[in-house]
Parts: C-alpha cells; structure tokens; sequence
C-alpha cells in the first residue's frame, strides 16, 4: 500500500475511510439536528439493536444451558459451566476475594459475555460492526460500572470512611496531602470510568477502522485502477484476512480486560486499606 501514491488515489477518487463511517444513520423514522456544524440523528440505530439481539443471545443461551441440569453434562451445558467457571474463577474469587466473590459473580459473569459478543459483532458477517466502537455506549458501560463499585465500597465504609480509603495513602505523611489526595481523588474518583471506557472503544474503534482500510482500499486497487496496482490490492486483502484473526484476539481480550479491571475496582472497594 506504501507504494501507491496518495495523490493517484485521490485524483481516481478513492475516498479512505474516516470517524464518519462510524456514525450510521437511524433505521426507520428519524430526526435531525444540528450540533457544531454537523448533522445528527435521533433514531434507533445499527449499534442499539445490535445491544438488544446481543443482550437476547447472552440470555436464552446460557438459560437453555442451565435449564436441564445433570451429573453428566450435555455439550451446550458443558459449554455454560465453562464460561460461568472461567469468569467466577479467575475474575471473580482470585481478584475480589473468597468472601466476596460470589454476590458479584453473576454482573460480571454478564457483563463479560454481553461485551465479547458486541465485540464479536464486528467480525461476523452481517453484522459487521462492533457495538462499542460508538463511545457513548462504551460510557454508559463505564458508568453502570462506576456507580457498582462506589455504591459497595460506599456502603461497607460509609461515604467518609470511603473517601478516605480512595483519597488518603495509607503509610505517607501528611505533609504530602495536599499534593497527593487530590491526585488520588482524581485517578480513583473521577477518571477510572474515564479510562475503563477509552480502551474498549478506542481498540474496537481502531482495529475497525483497520478492516474498512484494507477491504475497501484493496478493492479499489483491483478493481478500479487495476495494471500494476493489483499486487498492493492482492496484498491490502491479505492484510485484511490477517487483521481479521487478530482482531478476534482484541475483541475478547477488550471484553476480559474490561471486567478484569471491574473485579479489582470493586475489590479496591472493599479493602480495608491500600
């Protein structure tokens, strides 16, 4: 692709791919408006139902993995029992604690299938568009999550006693508080849903805009300008296939990644010190 030069492309008309191809339009009846010189919509979009099926999914298929319960599993139950394990597990009692674990267990549980399945929506055809690569639902993630983890750590230590464990180091002097709580305040208060937010959405964002780069790009070179341009065209599509698998290693390290983080905040919560 290095070899093609940018101003050819453009003189042929080849439009690269840009944020805007993010912002779909409403299906069915919509609104318009106008916010900072662009046209927005008010309507129910790809991403919203994309949420809903995806939500719909996660439901019935680990309630028909648990509905007929046996000492000897079936596959789909297997399957169920795996997931539920892999979540209780790893995120669930190695990070909040033997004694806390399992009345979180089951929000994480869901959560973590709820994001990889959006997640995975980018790579299926059809679909072929991750859910969280509009930031607003990545936010409104972030701050499900952030209200979760203030409320128990709120409600175990009460509002000061939680401030303070969020806000006062433990073992510094307090000479250096004016210095370091407002800092702490910031990182542990204000910022964490900030942060959890723009890593789901920026990699889903990313890796996405890699995908319309290489499979649009290459075919403009094969099919529109041909000749010579085939060999870099033939090349952007294998690149294509090849970001393709490793954007499924993305997606589900996003979604793990993005309830990992939920176990220790609320483990933080809980801790009786840092």
């Amino acid at each position: 692709m290095s070899s093609i030069a940018t101003s050819d492309l453009r003189a042929d008309g080849f439009v690269p791919p840009s944020p805007g191809d993010f912002n779909l339009p409403p299906i069915g009846p919509d609104k318009t408006f106008e916010f900072l010189g662009e046209t927005h919509y008010l309507g129910v979009t790809k991403p919203m139902i994309q949420l809903v099926i995806v939500a719909g999914v996660v439901f019935l298929l680990f309630w028909a993995a648990s509905r007929k319960r046996a000492m000897v599993p079936s596959r789909l139950q297997y399957v169920g029992e795996a997931g539920y394990g892999f979540v209780r597990n790893s995120m669930g009692r190695d990070l909040i604690g033997s004694q806390d674990f399992q009345r979180f267990t089951p929000y994480l549980f869901a959560l973590f299938f709820f994001i990889l399945f959006n997640n995975f929506l980018g790579s299926i055809p059809f679909f072929q568009f991750p859910t969280f690569s509009r930031s607003g639902l990545v936010y409104s993630l972030a701050l499900l999550s952030w209200a979760i983890y203030n409320y128990v750590g709120i409600r175990k230590h009460g509002f000061g006693g939680y401030l303070k464990l969020m806000c006062v180091p433990s073992g510094v002097s307090p000479v250096m508080y004016p210095l370091l709580v407002p800092l702490e305040f910031m990182s542990n208060i204000l910022v964490r849903p900030v942060t959890l937010a723009l890593r789901l959405f920026c990699n889903m964002f990313a890796g996405h805009m890699l995908l319309i780069l290489f499979a649009l790009g290459g075919q403009y070179l094969i099919v529109e300008m041909s000749g010579a341009y085939v060999i870099p065209g033939v090349l952007a599509w294998l690149l294509f296939a090849i970001v393709t698998v490793f954007e499924l290693l993305i997606q589900f390290l996003q979604a793990y990644v993005f309830v990992l983080l939920n176990a220790m905040y609320i483990q933080g919560s809980l801790a009786d010190e840092h």
